[in-house]
């Protein structure tokens, strides 16, 4: 798409003021209505053919005027009462002074740029864009990218601890051991809310090659526990844990890439799924997959994939198994297969 100058912005303007132009006279015009998704970061990126910093910068601009909204998960969106569009004013070239720059700023503002627009989004000038400081501010504080996402991975998992919410159970030795299965559950649950809030955490680390912060080890340190001291071989017990883990990291990571995907097609779930009706059917009435055809024809308004519903049948599903392993034979809370 070729963008032109005069009302969307003179051509003399830096690019991100033109960006700003152009989105601004979209709202003013009513081609953009409160509540409607803005171009994220990448899309703005692809159409004027920007960098993403640049991109950054104008959202910014947009939100500081009160024209637009963040809302996690879901994007930029015009505001809900919109203001008169303020005077176009350039930006003096360099100014005078800075907003005070902290390492805490700068991590909560990546943060909340990954929340918004998802991990791929993040850059160093687009954070220091969003603080309002020199694009090269922020290295005073943060050596690289990589680092800054290992404090925002840090901070995130900082936010909500299993000790807050397991503490009856931590209170002794004695209850740790008793209670494993719910203590376990505790700790699984409250990774599942760390990451349903910041869902570009799971596209960090992996099983073989671990985020080593020390708010993670908080989180493994409690599932250990409540594993000990049932006569687990130290091999086994921390395979339960991976076990475990994995379970929770991996549906997690679901909940990026569908964010990736709507933010990448413009189409939520049901709609791409609406789009893929005919190769459904399709396969349907090929003949070749009965049992799945069977399933499809039983359901009146489709399958509804549910991740927080899959999460607890997981869950659940492992405890059980793993029941007579951590307990021992005859000792198990309900049925499961035997002890390896």
């Amino acid at each position: 798409m070729t963008h032109t100058t005069g009302a969307a912005g003179a051509a003399g303007d830096p690019p991100y003021l033109r960006i700003v132009a152009t989105i601004r006279r979209r709202i003013a015009d009513g081609e953009l209505t409160p509540g409607d998704r803005v171009p994220s970061t990448r899309q703005i990126a692809a159409e004027w053919g920007v960098a993403l910093a640049t991109a950054t910068k104008a959202l910014t601009t947009l939100r500081l005027e009160g024209l637009v909204e963040a809302r996690p998960r879901i994007g930029t969106v015009v505001a809900g009462s919109t203001p008169a569009a303020p005077a176009r004013r350039r930006p003096s070239p360099a100014p005078d002074t800075e907003p005070e720059l902290t390492l805490d700023r700068i991590v909560r503002a990546a943060v909340e740029i990954a929340d918004a627009e998802g991990l791929a989004a993040l850059s160093m000038r687009g954070v220091a864009a969003r603080l309002g400081v020199a694009p090269m501010s922020t290295y005073r504080y943060v050596p690289s990218k990589e680092e800054l996402v290992l404090l925002m991975a840090d901070a995130a998992y900082g936010e909500e601890s299993p000790t807050d919410a397991g503490a009856d159970a931590a209170d002794s030795t004695t209850a740790a051991a008793e209670d494993w299965r719910a203590r376990v559950e505790v700790g699984a649950r409250t990774l599942w809310r760390i990451y349903r809030k910041h869902p570009w955490l799971a596209r960090i680390g992996s099983l073989t090659r671990p985020l080593l912060v020390p708010n993670l080890m908080v989180h493994g340190e409690w599932m250990l526990g409540a594993l000990d001291g049932h006569g687990l071989d130290p091999t086994a017990l921390f395979d339960i844990h991976v076990l475990l883990y994995s379970h929770v990291h991996g549906l997690a990571g679901h909940l990026e890439l569908e964010a990736d995907a709507e933010a990448t097609t413009g189409q939520s779930e049901d709609q791409w799924m609406d789009s893929r009706a005919p190769v459904l059917r399709e396969l349907v009435d090929s003949g070749r997959f009965p049992t799945f055809a069977k399933l499809v024809g039983s359901f009146e308004d489709g399958y509804d994939l549910r991740l927080d519903t899959l999460f607890e049948l997981g869950l659940r599903a492992l405890l059980d198994g793993l029941t007579p392993v951590v307990e021992g034979p005859g000792r198990s809370h309900g049925p499961g297969p035997a002890p390896v």
